[in-house]
Order: structure tokens, then C-alpha cells, then sequence
């Protein structure tokens, strides 16, 4: 039994609290760090976490093209928890190469461009928190769309040589609203305007009851494009 089936064996049926009390236990409060871009399921884990260690590190990627509606909700989340986020920007000087030589909506463009922006918004300052970590914390969920519909609760992300942790990964969209409503969690209020996946604002739409969760997300692109970077099959 390899190292990774082990710990699959000590977390896949364990519940959200029992799974971050493990994690932090397992590799250590300084090693681990939750990323939160606001979701639901960021929002529902950061609940969770700091009732736990109110010192735990989470941080968040901002962009630059972020909706105002999630700055909102980050500061509602700061003042009722009492906590701080390191917060990652990208490169300066990348933005500023990146802006000049293809225009500030390239995504658009080509599929290529729409993930060099988001390599140099997202991918970088990932990889830079992720280097001072051992255990990633994140909020995916099989039934987000077909991209992660083999999400583990534990996994090693060979991208960013590090365990990456899902303990929402079997939870369904009822099940976080149940906990939202039931704990009065701060939530982002584009979701009360037909949002239910929320990225950067150009890249960012509402969608129908009928359309799958991730439909929002890079619409203009095939449903199996619809991937940052972040979290790769």
C-alpha cells in the first residue's frame, strides 16, 4: 500500500471537521493552507477551519478583475471571523506585458490567451504559496461539472508536488446552502443573482437552473476547457 492510499484510508469517510482537524494535525498548522475565492465552499470550509484554529493560514488570489461583490464579501468575512488572508498578486510587470501587447479582454480571443492570462493572474501566485505548504486545502466537488467528477477527498497534485485536500468533495449544492443558512455564513450575493460559480469578472456570467454549475465559467469554450489551471485532471 502506497503512502496515498494510507491516507485515503484515514480521511475519504471522515466528516469536514474530523477531515480538518486530520490535516492539521497530520502536516501541521504552518503547513497548511486553505485557498478561498469566496464560494460557497471556500466560505463553508473557512467556517469550519477557524472554529478549529483561529490562526489557520488561508489566503486568496486576487487577481485584479475580481467582482466587487467578492471584495465585499471578504471583508464581511474578515470582520466576523477576526481574520486575516494572505493575499497573492500577480507580477506587476507581466500584467502590465501581458495587458499592452494582446489588450485587456484577450481572453476572448483564443483559448491560448485565455490561459496565458490566467497562468500569470492565477497559476504563478499559486505556486508561490504553494511552495511554503505541504497540504492544499480547496473546495472542490464532484458535482461541480465534468472536469471533477473523480475529485478524492485526498490526492497529490503532481502540478504542484503537494497533497491536495477536497473534504466537500462528495457534498451537494443543498448541502451548502443548508450550512450557509444554518451557521449565517457571509456568502457572496452574486449568488442571489444567478450566480454559481464565481471567477473573474469578464470571465464570469450568470446561468439558468438548467445549465450545468460551472456553465458560467469561460462560456464562449468547450465545457472541457473550463479549467483555469488551478486544478488539472
Amino acid at each position: 500500500m502506497t503512502e496515498l492510499e494510507q491516507l485515503k484510508r484515514e480521511i475519504t469517510d471522515k466528516g469536514l471537521k474530523e477531515i480538518l482537524r486530520w490535516v492539521l494535525e497530520k502536516f501541521g498548522p504552518e503547513k497548511v493552507v486553505l485557498a478561498s475565492s469566496f464560494s460557497l465552499e471556500d466560505q463553508v470550509i473557512t467556517h469550519a477551519l477557524v472554529k478549529i484554529n483561529p490562526k489557520a493560514r488561508i489566503f486568496t488570489l486576487d487577481t485584479g478583475r475580481l467582482f466587487q461583490e467578492t471584495y465585499e464579501v471578504m471583508q464581511k468575512t474578515m470582520d466576523r471571523y477576526r481574520i486575516h488572508y494572505e493575499v497573492l498578486f500577480p507580477a506587476t510587470k507581466e500584467v502590465e506585458a501581458l495587458v499592452s501587447e494582446t489588450g485587456p479582454n484577450s481572453m476572448y480571443n483564443s483559448l491560448s490567451l485565455r490561459l496565458k492570462c490566467c497562468e500569470i493572474r492565477k497559476v504563478k501566485p499559486l505556486r508561490r504559496i504553494l511552495a511554503t505548504a505541504d497540504a492544499w486545502i480547496c473546495g472542490l466537488r464532484r458535482e461541480q461539472g465534468i472536469t471533477r467528477q473523480e475529485v478524492e477527498v485526498i490526492d497529490w497534485d503532481k502540478q504542484f508536488n503537494i497533497y491536495k485536500i477536497s473534504p466537500l468533495a462528495a457534498w451537494s449544492e443543498e448541502e451548502l446552502w443548508r450550512y450557509i443558512k444554518d451557521n449565517a455564513v457571509p456568502y457572496n450575493t452574486l449568488y442571489d443573482k444567478g450566480f454559481r460559480s464565481i471567477g473573474c469578472a469578464p470571465c464570469t456570467r450568470p446561468t439558468k437552473p438548467e445549465e450545468d454549475l460551472r456553465a458560467g465559467r469561460w462560456w464562449w469554450e468547450n465545457p472541457e476547457h473550463r479549467e483555469c489551471g488551478l486544478h488539472k485532471r
